[in-house]
């Protein structure tokens, strides 16, 4: 069992890396090349929407959104590109993976933000 989830998660790291080159192939649609965009940004990003510490949801993210937004993008793109794309993806998982620090630095904001939206709303409760 431990080795079909290591080749389940070797796999899902393969087709990031594929949508990675994707979204930079002209031959691309905008809408695909946008929401790819987005999946390898969440995926490379080092923090997470639910931190992994959070019970149970903390893990929703790794094992149902990536995965699932990694399937709709990859259903938008050209399968030549696909096809062109698997090759460098081979090339790049040997190198390790790029972090996205702009996604984190979001994901960093959102998060404060609603932790001084709850501040805001304590503080209003009781005064």
């Amino acid at each position: 069992m431990f080795k079909k989830i290591k080749a389940w998660a070797r796999n899902l790291k393969k087709q990031v890396f594929i949508l990675y080159f994707a979204y930079k192939d002209n031959r691309v649609p905008w809408y695909a090349k946008l929401f790819a965009a987005c999946v390898v940004a969440y995926a490379f990003s080092p923090i997470d929407l639910i931190p992994d510490f959070i019970p149970i949801l903390g893990y929703i993210d790794d094992v149902i959104i990536v995965p699932l937004g990694i399937m709709f993008a990859l259903r938008m793109i050209p399968e030549i590109v696909i096809t062109d794309c698997e090759g460098k993806a081979e090339e790049l998982m040997k190198k390790g993976k790029p972090k996205n620090w702009i996604v984190g630095s979001i994901i960093i904001l959102v998060w404060g933000l609603i932790l001084i939206w709850g501040i805001i709303i304590t503080y209003n409760f009781f005064h």
